[in-house]
């Protein structure tokens, strides 16, 4: 299920090069999802890590996660 959505999510993920020559990813639909790193798949591993961090977070307080890709997330209901 987790693993369902990540993989629909990162097949969202934009990139594009900065001046700087340093990669930087986002995906739009999530926001406060992104990463910058010097390589395109150091910039991939770290969106990543992001990703999975920001689902930890609103799982456990139970906030909304947005559909992506056709997969959904929702925190369990606490009885």
């Amino acid at each position: 299920m987790i693993g369902e959505y990540i993989r629909a999510a990162m097949k969202e993920a934009r990139y594009e090069i900065l001046e700087d020559s340093s990669f930087y990813g986002e995906i739009e639909a999530l926001k406060g999802v992104w990463a910058n790193a010097d390589t395109l798949e150091e910039t991939r591993e770290e969106l990543e890590e992001v990703l999975e961090e920001w689902i930890v977070l609103r799982l456990s307080r139970s906030l909304p996660i947005p559909a992506i890709g056709g997969a959904t997330l929702s925190a369990p209901s606490v009885a």
